[in-house]
Parts: C-alpha cells; structure tokens; sequence
C-alpha cells in the first residue's frame, strides 16, 4: 500500500498509536487523514496536527465516532467515500483497557468485546463493499501481542485481541484475492495513555498487572509503531511486530504449546512472588 494521495481513515486516532499513525500517513503523502475517535475534542486536535505534519495538501478531517456503534461506523464510511474520498486504507485501531479474570463483570466484557471485535466487524461491512467494487482497499487491524501470547491477569483483554488476530487472518484468507490487503499489529508494550494508566492504577494498588510483564521487554514509542506499520503495509506483511522478538515467543508457542503453558505458568507464578519480570 502506497498512501500517497490516498485516504486513510484511523479509529482511536486521537491519541497513542492512533495519533502516531495519522501524523505518519500525513507525512507519507496521504492526501486526506480521517482522525476518527470518541473524544470529538482530540480528533479535531490531531487533524490539525496532521495538517501540519502533512504540510499543503492534506487534509486532516475529525471524526467524531464511537466504534462500538455499527449505525455511526456505517455513516462515517458514507460521508468520507461521498465527501473526500474512496477510502483506501481503514485502520480500526481503537482500543480498551479493562481487566480480571473470568470473574470480571458482564460489562467488562461487553465493553471489550464490543470494540476489540464487533468495532473491526463493523468497520469491515462497511467498507469492504466500496473497496472490493474498486478491487483494491488495505485493512489495517491493531491487535496486541497479548492476542498472540496472552496478557496475565487479564482474561477479557487477552480473550478480545486473540478475537481480533482471528478476524483479520479470516478477512486476508477471504478477500485477498480481490484486492484486499489485510495487516494486523501486534505490539508488546508501548508509551501510551491507556497502557501509562494501567500502569499508574497498578501500582497505587500495590499488584503487578500483565501489560508490567509485558513491558518489561522495554516500551516502544509510538512514533516507532507507526514505523512498523508503514514499513509492513508497503511490503503488505500480514503480521506487524514492532516488538521483533515476539516472532520467537509465537514460534515456541506453536511449536510446543505444552512446555510454552508451562513456562507461562512458571513466569505468572515469579512475577507473582516478586514483582518482577524473570530473566529470559
């Protein structure tokens, strides 16, 4: 995917990966950024920093939009296809935080399940048709590592994300041979509001959550995830792992998932006992 003079479209763009992400197609020559998000303030502060970014040319247009509303999800494509432009790159990249066992409440669940899932199915009957009529489009999914590994502590969030990694293989087996790219992200730890906030929530708690483990192995800034993302949509790779060595985690889990299980457990039951992440 070449996004230059093309629009693209982010969910959860005002802030975070998201934001990252709109100020990067910008500068990669997208002709319009659509900075879709819940919080109509912030997505009208990062299209204006998106022009910016951009210089003459681009367009930054806020979006006011709770992706966990398929009627909103569908007007939203609408009016951007009428309005500024075929959408050639949808990125449903909005996300939750959230936690507990399968103990966590009904709501918990819902929530997660609502905008880590149904948000990206909403997304794709929308704009799928428009795009499979022009015979090209580029789906980008913003996953977890946690939906390749899992995320300790945290059954709802890890359930959701492994959810989203299954829809977008299913969506790339189905539609990429009609033009279809499909990537999916799926990165360890990284500095942004939501994961900061867990972080913060944790340790006034005095626990250690799973998304400590996870950044553990250092967090990525979300400048360098949206490098990763257009380094991978340019060579249409399926998955995008800005973490690299979450590529050997997922291979040791594929090829012996038992003793995988079991070294999970050894390290939930350290990081229980100490705090701390062991060494590898």
């Amino acid at each position: 995917m070449d996004l230059a003079g093309r629009v693209a479209v982010v969910t959860g763009g005002g802030s975070g990966i998201g934001r990252a992400l709109c100020l990067r197609f910008a500068a990669e020559g997208a002709r319009a950024v659509v900075v879709a998000d819940l919080d109509g303030d912030a997505a009208k502060k990062v299209a204006t920093e998106t022009e910016a970014a951009g210089g003459a040319g681009v367009q930054g247009v806020p979006a006011p939009l709770d992706v966990a509303d398929e009627p909103q999800v569908a007007e939203l494509v609408r009016r951007i296809e009428s309005e500024v432009g075929p959408i050639a790159l949808f990125c449903s990249n909005a996300g939750l935080g959230g936690g507990g066992g399968v103990d966590a409440d009904d709501g918990t669940w819902d929530r997660l399940w609502r905008v880590h899932v149904m948000a990206h199915v909403f997304a794709a009957r929308a704009v799928l048709p428009p795009m499979l009529a022009r015979g090209e489009g580029y789906l980008l999914h913003t996953a977890s590592a946690a939906g390749l590994l899992t995320n300790m502590g945290n059954a709802p969030y890890s359930v959701t994300k492994h959810a989203t990694v299954a829809l977008a293989e299913w969506l790339s087996i189905t539609y990429g041979d009609a033009g279809i790219g499909v990537s999916c992200l799926c990165p360890q730890g990284v500095r942004t509001p939501m994961l900061l906030a867990g972080l913060d929530a944790a340790a006034a708690a005095e626990a250690v959550p799973a998304s400590a483990v996870l950044a553990a192995g250092g967090l990525l800034e979300p400048d360098d995830v949206a490098e990763a993302v257009v380094s991978g949509i340019g060579e249409g790779r399926f998955l995008i792992l800005p973490h690299p060595e979450v590529a050997e985690y997922l291979r040791r889990k594929a090829t012996d998932p038992d003793r995988w299980l079991r070294g999970m457990r050894r390290m939930q039951a350290q990081v229980a006992a100490t705090g701390r992440q062991p060494k590898p």
